[in-house]
C-alpha cells in the first residue's frame, strides 16, 4: 500500500504543470528604453513561450553602451542590439557574436519635406543633412550610400543635430535627416505633412536590430537554441497578432496610444524577407552580412582580417518558424 502511494505521488509530481520555481532565470538586456520595437520579446514572455522553454525572464533597459558591459561580465545572458555592436566588440578581440535578426533591413532613412524633393542619393548634393552623430548603424548606412553614389562628405553639410532630426527637418534647420522609416516620417504624416524618404538599406544591406551573446553562454548550444527559438516565436506571433502583441507590450511601456500600433505595424515588415521565407524568422542573409561587413573594411572603419562567419550565426537558430 505505502508503495503504491509512493508511485502515485511521483506520477502526480511528474504531470503537474511547470512551475516558475523551476524555471532557469534569464535577463535579457534591451537595447533602449522600454519601447513597442521590442514586442516580439515582450510577447515571447506573455504569450508563454520563453516559460515554454524552461525560462523565467527579466528584462533589462538601457542604451548600447551601458549594456555592453554588463553582457561580457555575465550580468546580462542576451542583449537586444545593433549588429554593428557584436562587429566592433568582436574585431577587439571580445567574444561577442550576432545570433538572431529581429529585423532583416535596417530601418535607417534619410527623410524630408516632399518640397525639397530629395528622392535619390544624387539629391543630396549642397544638402544640410541632419545625423545624430558621427556613429551608430545610421552614420554607417549614410557612409555607404554616400561612397556607392559617389558622394562624400565634402558634397552635403552634416549637421549633427542629436536625436532632435524630427524638429530640424521640420523646422528648416536643414534640408534632411537620417532617421527610421518606422518613426519620423510617420510622425510627419499623421500631422499631414507631405514626406519624401529614401531607404539606404539597398547601400548598406545589414540586418537592424537582434541578439547578441557571448561565446560562453553560446557554448551551451541547446541552452542557447531554447532561447532564441522563443524569440522566434515570439516575431512569429507580432507578425500574425500585432494588435495582440501591442496589448502584451502595454505592461512594459506606459502610455502606449494607436501612434505606437501604427510604429509596430511599419516594423512588422522589418521582420522578415524573401531570406526568412526560405529558412525562417530571425535568420540572417549570409550575402548580406558578407556586403556590408566588405564596406566597413574596405572604408577602414572595421579594421579586421576575421571572416564574416566570426561576427554572426544562424546555427542556434530553428528552421521554418513562420
Amino acid at each position: 500500500m505505502k508503495k503504491f502511494a509512493v508511485i502515485a505521488a511521483i506520477a502526480l509530481l511528474s504531470s503537474a504543470p511547470f512551475s516558475s520555481a523551476q524555471a532557469t532565470p534569464l535577463t535579457l538586456g534591451l537595447g533602449y528604453i522600454p519601447n513597442i520595437q521590442f514586442a516580439p520579446f515582450y510577447a515571447a514572455v506573455e504569450e508563454g513561450y520563453f516559460k515554454a522553454e524552461g525560462f523565467e525572464v527579466s528584462f533589462e533597459h538601457g542604451y548600447a553602451s551601458q549594456l555592453l558591459p554588463l553582457l561580457l561580465a555575465g550580468r546580462l545572458d542576451y542583449l537586444v542590439g545593433d549588429a554593428e555592436d557584436a562587429v566592433f566588440a568582436r574585431a577587439q578581440n571580445q567574444p561577442l557574436r550576432y545570433v538572431l535578426a529581429m529585423y532583416q533591413t535596417l530601418p535607417v532613412t534619410i527623410f524630408s519635406l516632399a518640397d525639397k524633393k530629395i528622392t535619390k542619393p544624387a539629391d543630396l548634393k549642397g544638402k544640410t543633412l541632419g545625423i545624430p552623430g558621427p556613429f551608430g548603424s545610421s552614420y554607417f548606412a549614410l557612409q555607404a550610400t554616400l561612397a556607392k553614389n559617389k558622394l562624400t562628405d565634402a558634397d552635403v553639410t552634416l549637421q549633427t543635430v542629436g536625436y532632435n532630426q524630427l524638429e530640424a527637418v521640420r523646422g528648416g534647420k536643414v534640408d534632411a535627416a537620417v532617421g527610421f522609416i518606422n518613426n519620423e516620417p510617420l510622425t510627419l504624416k499623421r500631422s499631414g505633412v507631405a514626406v519624401s524618404t529614401l531607404s539606404l538599406g539597398n547601400y548598406y544591406p545589414m540586418v537592424g536590430n537582434g541578439v547578441i551573446a557571448t561565446d560562453k553562454t553560446l557554448s551551451n548550444s541547446s541552452s542557447a537554441k531554447k532561447v532564441l527559438r522563443a524569440i522566434q516565436k515570439g516575431i512569429a506571433f507580432t507578425i500574425k497578432n500585432p494588435q495582440k502583441a501591442f496589448e502584451d507590450s502595454k505592461k512594459y511601456v506606459d502610455n502606449l496610444d494607436a501612434n505606437q500600433l501604427e510604429v509596430l505595424n511599419a516594423s512588422i515588415p522589418l521582420m522578415k524577407s524573401a531570406y526568412t521565407a526560405k529558412n525562417g524568422l530571425g535568420f540572417s542573409d549570409t550575402a548580406n552580412w558578407a556586403k556590408a561587413l566588405g564596406f566597413l573594411k574596405s572604408s577602414g572603419q572595421l579594421k579586421s582580417t576575421l571572416p564574416s562567419s566570426a561576427f554572426y550565426s544562424n546555427a542556434y537558430l530553428q528552421k521554418g518558424i513562420q
